[in-house]
């Protein structure tokens, strides 16, 4: 939150746990005490309360205990974040030459965050949520849907050796978040939701 009384505004994030919307609860609740006069969520594209993916619905929820607070708020749902490809799949890029996914042949509309940082700025530092901002959704996708496969290519280009997207059964893919020290609760969350990307909603 900002320090300025008169301009307090909160950017709240969902953390992957099954708690949060109880955490969120909380921090509206504050919010609100403290005056906070806007809010910007970093949410996610496809959220909604009632949605089969776990954390959409988490998404989805936080929206509405948000939008149920009264404070004015913006909702920045982006795609996947292009930045996966060094925190989720740097260590085997660079020790293997591959990285892992059970994706299939799903194309994904990544997003590069320093992107939506740049969204995100421009509306906390309006004068408040303004009215062109005011309780709106915003979609954010890349320029281009690409396969996993085409990301590879890509990648193998930029760094100048032979990069591999290697599509995994959800059987392996449990496995090798079980060895990274994943709990089932999450396990089970990223697999919902490589089902709904290889559904073609990415």
């Amino acid at each position: 939150m900002t320090e300025n009384p008169r301009e307090r505004k909160a950017s709240p994030l969902t953390i992957p746990i099954p708690n949060i919307t109880d955490i969120s609860s909380n921090f509206i609740r504050e919010a609100k005490k403290k005056g906070v006069k806007s809010i910007v969520k970093l949410s996610a594209l496809g959220a909604g309360p009632e949605h089969t993916s776990t954390i959409l619905r988490l998404h989805g929820m936080e929206e509405k205990i948000i939008q149920e607070s009264g404070i004015p708020y913006t909702f920045l749902r982006p795609s996947a974040f292009m930045q996966n490809f060094v925190t989720q799949f740097g260590n085997t890029i660079k020790t293997q030459n591959a990285f892992y996914v059970p994706a299939e042949d799903a194309k994904m509309s990544f997003v590069d965050t320093r992107d939506i940082a740049a969204i995100s700025s421009k509306i906390l530092t309006s004068n408040g949520v303004s009215q062109q901002y005011a309780n709106k959704a915003y979609d954010i996708t890349g320029s281009e849907a690409l396969s996993y496969s085409q990301a590879a290519e890509f990648l193998s280009k930029e760094v100048g050796k032979e990069v591999t997207y290697v599509d995994v059964t959800e059987e392996d893919a449990r496995k090798g978040l079980k060895q990274m020290g994943a709990d089932d609760w999450f396990i089970d969350v990223m697999l919902e939701l490589f089902r709904i990307n290889r559904a073609g909603y990415g």
